[in-house]
């Protein structure tokens, strides 16, 4: 029997031990509710008696969850471990073809979900999805009058375990000491940057490695709170919300809604955070808008300070040493602006705050220092459990994604590959034609990269986004792009150039910030397609363009770009759920545009089919001026 216990057998273990304690706190008609670990255990137990009692659970089943970050998310995934099947996260934005696929390939008989939108989708599909015999609802709202056969309340499950856990008190426990740690935990799917999504299977054992080096490096107090609003079903939010406090004890809380994460991460004032660039992007370019619509006196008295708020983040990023006046004035910053800065983000307890998903760009990381954010890059994958390198508190890099947690070792191919190899890697892909990718327990996750003589690791880009010169230098469109999402009015930007003359680049603006700058201009506009094509927006963005392009090597720079009329989502295939680029996607998708940019033409017309539109859109292609692009 296997020596490494298993997450229901840490949560039995924690509940026994931390009864009364706080486990969980979840928003609710604005009140933040609490849950103890007793509460957490005894909600696992009821589900999991009646799962295998009244619904005909088995060893090794799939269950598949689809819903926002909720108790019942958590309830649902430990009594599947429990059982010894096997929780399957489906992302709750879903697209109903997509859920079909996950549904289908995993081949799950019961699926937990959330609410009456997500019920509306399966039942759409119910002809699609034959092996659905369950579909279990925990949110009644909209869902009174709803009286298909596949359709269960929540509530009812865990209240038929009332009665049966009282025939067999010790059922979950006898189910919990019967597990390995390396049995099959939970299938992750792969975020599908390219190509389509993986099912990844890790064990118990896995994912305890993964929470287990992580701590080594960063340690997280009991009670500690951690604010959870990234998808349960990223592989990277699950070690940190789920295994993590099973071993360390921190609380983990929820928002009420996708759109009062702000005001709700406010009130909590989390210790530790997890998010993808574009989150943390997303609040430097609207307070760097905002402090440009201040008063004169609040933006000289920020000015002031900022600047030694610079000078600390230099001196801290670059090791360096700061005088006893610049301490001083930091300190006196920190009293007056800083510390109110971070109270209105959220951070004013902040320990740490991780960036996953992608890098960050260099601007992002000093102004986040600057403010007394301990703000540290992150890499790893769903195949390793999540992150597998962090930069270490006294030892951050803006160009690097860290070093390798304890236990993990990495080794650079002749071609750049990047392959790691540790012992919280996935067991095997869901399936068998998948697992040719890992040889000798080393895996490569497909980015390029460098290790430096510091230890570090330099992700460069995905190797087959790599462009080789005919003068054999190399371009990496992902630089480009982040370069170019320094400026505040920028949200994304994807780079071509492969077996192409020069680079070009398809953008899209914030619309936040462009609409204010917009207000102030008084361009009358009434959606994003309007402000992405107004004349003055075009010139204004071509502007930011030109000068970022200023700050790149000649033969890297971007010669065209065009400004889209709608911005990147995940419902239309663009992004990931993590919001990554899919990049092969866009250019299958743009190929009119990105054709378009290496004509003589100045203007591109969409047709109706490419935009989802019965009417025709015509993009502006900008030409960046040579002298302007040169000075």
């Amino acid at each position: 029997m296997s020596a490494v216990k298993t997450l229901p057998y840490l949560l039995m273990e924690r509940a026994s031990n931390h009864r009364d304690e706080v486990a969980l706190r979840h928003k609710h008609l604005g009140i933040w509710n609490e849950i103890t670990w007793g509460d957490y255990l005894k909600n696992v137990e009821l589900l999991t008696i009646s799962l295998s009692e009244k619904y005909g659970f088995k060893h090794d089943e799939k269950l598949a969850i689809i819903g926002e970050n909720r108790p019942q998310w958590l309830y649902s995934y430990m009594a599947t471990q429990s059982l010894g099947g096997i929780p399957v996260g489906i992302y709750q934005e879903s697209l109903s073809e997509q859920i079909v696929f996950y549904l289908n390939d995993c081949q799950a008989r019961i699926v937990v979900v959330e609410d009456q939108e997500q019920v509306e989708k399966l039942l759409e599909i119910e002809d699609q999805i034959p092996l659905v015999e369950y579909i279990i609802f925990y949110n009644k709202q909209g869902m009174r009058h709803y009286k298909h056969p596949k359709l269960v309340d929540f509530d009812d499950v865990l209240i038929e375990g009332i009665s049966l856990i009282d025939k067999d008190p010790k059922f979950f426990r006898e189910r919990t000491e019967r597990l390995l740690g390396d049995d099959y935990a939970v299938i992750a799917y792969s975020a599908a940057a390219s190509g389509d999504p993986k099912g990844v299977i890790l064990t118990h054992e896995n994912l305890m490695e993964a929470s287990k080096s992580l701590l080594l490096v960063d340690n997280m107090e009991p009670k500690d709170d951690y604010f959870s609003f990234l998808p349960l079903s990223w592989i990277h939010e699950q070690v940190v919300s789920i295994v993590i406090p099973l071993t360390a004890g921190i609380v983990i809380n929820y928002p009420e809604k996708p759109h009062t994460v702000i005001g709700d991460m406010r009130e909590i004032g989390p210790h530790t955070l997890l998010a993808p660039p574009r989150v943390y992007q997303t609040i430097m370019s609207n307070f760097t808008i905002r402090m440009e619509g201040a008063s004169w006196f609040k933006r000289k008295v920020y000015q002031t300070f900022k600047k030694y708020g610079d000078i600390m983040a230099h001196a801290k990023l670059n090791k360096q040493e700061v005088s006893f006046k610049e301490k001083v004035m930091y300190k006196l910053g920190d009293l007056l602006i800083f510390s109110a800065i971070r109270d209105h983000f959220g951070f004013a307890r902040i320990k740490r705050a991780y960036i996953a998903g992608a890098t960050l760009q260099s601007e992002a990381f000093n102004f986040f220092h600057g403010i007394g954010v301990n703000l540290k890059q992150t890499y790893g994958g769903t195949e390793l459990a999540g992150i597998a390198f962090v930069q270490k508190d006294d030892d951050i890099n803006v160009e690097s994604t860290g070093v390798p947690l304890p236990g993990t070792e990495v080794r650079v191919g002749d071609d750049g590959s990047i392959f790691v190899k540790n012992s919280a890697i996935f067991a095997k892909y869901l399936h068998e034609e998948d697992n040719k990718s890992m040889i000798d327990g080393w895996i490569t996750l497909g980015d390029c990269g460098r290790l430096g003589i510091d230890g570090h690791l330099y992700i460069l880009d995905r190797q087959e986004d790599i462009i080789t010169e005919q003068n054999g230098k190399h371009i990496y469109p992902r630089i480009i792009e982040n370069k170019l999402k320094t400026s505040p009015y920028i949200q994304e930007a994807v780079c071509f150039g492969k077996e192409k003359p020069y680079m070009t680049a398809i953008v899209n603006i914030d619309l936040s910030s462009v609409g204010r700058w917009a207000d102030k201009q008084r361009i009358v506009y009434t959606e994003y397609s309007d402000l992405a094509r107004n004349p003055q927006v075009v010139e204004f963005i071509e502007q930011q363009v030109t000068e970022i392009m200023g700050q790149i090597p000649a033969y890297a720079r971007v010669k065209k770009f065009s400004i889209l009329h709608k911005q990147f989502t995940a419902d239309d295939g663009e992004l990931t759920r993590t919001l990554k680029v899919r990049r092969k996607f866009i250019e299958e998708k743009y190929q009119m545009l990105i054709a378009g940019m290496y004509s003589d033409s100045s203007k591109v017309t969409m047709a109706g089919s490419e935009i989802e539109s019965i009417e025709e859109i015509s993009l502006q292609v900008i030409q960046l001026n040579i002298k302007q692009e040169v000075a």
